[in-house]
């Protein structure tokens, strides 16, 4: 995989665990994900996951 391809899916797995998190702990409302402990853990392993990928990837040569 190319350096920038991960990048940007590092970067784009952090923003949507971001936001799955945030639902799930009911601080974005509007969606049927507000207060679910299932969108909690979800968003919390797409976060490790993208900052798994940028480290990884911005380590790369």
């Amino acid at each position: 995989m190319r350096k920038g391809l991960s990048v940007g899916l590092g970067v784009l797995l952090v923003l949507i665990g971001g936001v799955w998190t945030a639902q799930g702990l009911g601080y974005l409302e509007g969606s049927f994900m507000t207060g679910q402990k299932l969108w909690t853990a979800i968003g919390l392993l797409c976060l490790v996951g993208g900052v798994a990928l940028l480290v990884t990837s911005l380590r790369r040569r």
